[in-house]
């Protein structure tokens, strides 16, 4: 993993980030088809699952903050290769733990998990946002596609071991090993040491005391382009989590579906997000930034009031179609943009992106506290509000016209020519 070898050309790059993104959907659902198993092993109940998942989260956000100074300090090869490795060992804990039946050392193995994953969100944003600069083209939706078909395959894996008898242990050391080897498989396609602050050389040798330290770490927080591209992110976050959460039950008990119906919409609605970022590219290539992103909020607003008010399920169907392309664009595109809207990359993904986990995690519950008032299709017109809010945001994902380089600009003049081969 060293910085010397030699660099890899734009194509490998660009499919070693995707990987990477790949390997984050992987392991987020890894675990979800065997809680079952692992609440019968630990013989614990169904509060202290909470807890164990409630660990992922807290691990998720220590990533997040994490991820900037290790790129700083390893580089974008080796931080990346970093983040997996963790993500497997913190898997190989978790397989120890349920051969022990140890409910502590599982829970340090789900905050480690999320730690890693956290990070591993950032610093693949940060290089797709890179890989981006150098093709000179829009990537980054479709490289978010391929964590949601690493969600799919890590919820089959988990699926398929069940329904053959593999224990929880015995799939989590499995995956372990294959995410661990696909780790250097990774870093052999990211380019070394090309993500650098820019900052003159001399402002990061000076000495700084903490006051100094903590105002560059919140710098990020108090720049208002960079909460707008937020907002939009929270906004689209809140839809998918939502949907998530609710979208099955609503279809269930509101619009009086067949179980089997709904759990049906869902996964149209998981394939349409899917599908539209694989093939946005070109579009958001015509449009841009901003007009993509009103566009799919637009639809989304209408999605939302289709799925609301519509009596016949095939009119419902296609509200769930327009809020899944209504989510899918504004993570992928805010991270684009927050990546180019100054410097120090990964502590704007950073800010962006715990904007977003936030909405995604806060979000789901929230609508819940509504639906306990107004009932769950009236608490879901919050999500269309907030469609508007991102709509209105939007105009903040605009290319920035900086004088300076972005941080990673670098990078294209020694790896080639920009265009993607």
């Amino acid at each position: 993993m060293s910085s010397s070898s030699a660099r890899p050309g734009p194509a490998r790059w660009r499919w070693a980030v995707t990987a990477a993104f790949g390997l984050g959907g992987i392991t987020v659902s890894a675990w979800g088809p065997r809680l079952p198993a692992i609440k019968a092993s630990l013989d614990v109940g169904t509060a202290t699952i909470g807890l164990l998942l409630a660990g992922v989260t807290l691990g998720a956000v220590f990533g997040l903050l994490a991820a900037p100074p290790a790129l700083h300090r390893l580089g974008g090869r080796r931080a990346l290769a970093g983040a997996i490795l963790l993500i497997a060992a913190a898997m190989t804990v978790m397989s120890l733990a349920l051969v022990v039946g140890s409910v502590p050392l599982i829970a340090i193995a789900f905050v480690i998990t999320g730690a890693g994953v956290g990070a591993l969100d950032v610093l693949s944003n940060v290089e797709g946002a890179a890989v981006e600069q150098v093709a000179g083209r829009t990537l980054m939706p479709s490289m978010h596609a391929a964590w949601s078909i690493g969600a799919a395959v890590g919820s089959g894996i988990g699926a398929a071991c069940a329904a053959l008898g593999i224990s929880p242990s015995a799939q989590f050391i499995g995956e372990a090993v294959i995410i661990a080897v696909s780790a250097f498989g990774v870093a052999a396609g990211i380019p070394g040491a090309v993500h650098r602050p820019a900052e003159p050389r001399q402002a990061e040798r000076a000495p700084q005391d903490w006051v100094t330290k903590l105002r560059r770490r919140l710098r990020g927080w108090l720049d208002g382009r960079l909460l707008l591209i937020g907002l939009v992110m929270l906004g689209v976050e809140l839809g998918e989590g939502s949907a998530n959460s609710w979208l099955t039950l609503a279809v269930r008990n509101n619009h009086g579906q067949t179980a089997a119906v709904a759990a049906l919409f869902f996964t149209v609605f998981a394939a349409c997000e899917g599908l539209t970022r694989i093939f946005a590219g070109p579009v958001v290539d015509r449009l841009g930034r901003v007009w993509t992103v009103r566009l799919t909020t637009a639809l989304g607003v209408i999605g939302i009031a289709v799925f609301i008010l519509a009596g016949n399920r095939w009119i419902v169907l296609l509200g769930v179609v327009l809020w899944a392309v209504g989510v899918s664009m504004g993570f992928p595109l805010g991270t684009s943009a927050a990546a180019g809207s100054g410097p120090d990359p990964a502590a704007r993904i950073s800010v962006v992106s715990s904007i977003g986990y936030f909405a995604n995690l806060a979000g789901p519950p929230a609508i819940g506290a509504l639906a306990q008032s107004a009932g769950l299709l009236n608490a879901l017109w919050a999500i269309a509000a907030l469609f508007i809010a991102a709509f209105a945001a939007a105009g903040s994902l605009a290319p920035v016209k900086a004088a300076s380089e972005p941080a990673y600009a670098a990078s294209a003049d020694s790896l080639g020519p920009a265009a993607d081969s």
